[in-house]
């Protein structure tokens, strides 16, 4: 089954199918959550048969709204299909734009609207092992590091996210990037 996403054609919002978006480098929605625990971040490893960026690290959870879907719907949506989580909290920070370069002839340009949860205590996860290959509890300020340090274990817009949008994902970010 082929999945429509929100995607900009001539200035006009229309439904393209997903890969067809990415095939194109056409402007898409998209949705971003990443849930923190204190300082501590979680990010998953893209499992091996994703079509673009497989085992790859990225922010806690990702996707792309289906035609017609809320973004905090599709958050809460993907956070259960991918990791099993259910029930957090989602607080929305912004809306963020960019275009990467992801491999294979494929083109994220993505307008995102990203949401945070914070959680009191680190919890068990049930991944979805067609989605998710590994997760690991990373702080803050390692996670920058490691993405700058070894970029490509990275996925593309979880190193954009880290080096020009942390302000406004996470709050005040002491040390720059």
């Amino acid at each position: 089954m082929s999945v429509m996403i929100p995607t900009w054609v001539g200035g006009d919002l229309v439904a393209v199918e997903k890969l067809e978006a990415h095939e194109r480098g056409l402007r898409h929605k998209a949705v971003s959550v990443f849930v923190l625990c204190g300082n501590a971040v979680l990010i998953q490893r893209r499992a091996l048969g994703k079509y673009h960026t497989p085992g790859l690290w990225a922010n806690t959870c990702c996707t792309h709204p289906h035609w017609g879907e809320d973004p905090e719907t599709c958050a809460h949506r993907r956070l259960t299909e991918e990791l099993g989580i259910e029930g957090l909290a989602l607080d929305y920070r912004d809306q963020l734009e960019y275009r990467a370069d992801v491999g294979g002839g494929l083109v994220e340009h993505e307008v995102v609207d990203v949401f945070v949860a914070n959680v009191a205590e680190r919890f068990s996860l049930r991944p979805n092992p067609t989605e998710v290959m590994d997760t690991a509890w990373v702080d803050l300020d390692d996670l920058r590091d490691y993405a700058r340090t070894m970029p490509e274990i990275y996925t593309p817009w979880l190193r954009i996210y880290l080096e020009k949008h942390a302000a406004q994902i996470f709050g005040r970010v002491d040390s720059p990037v």
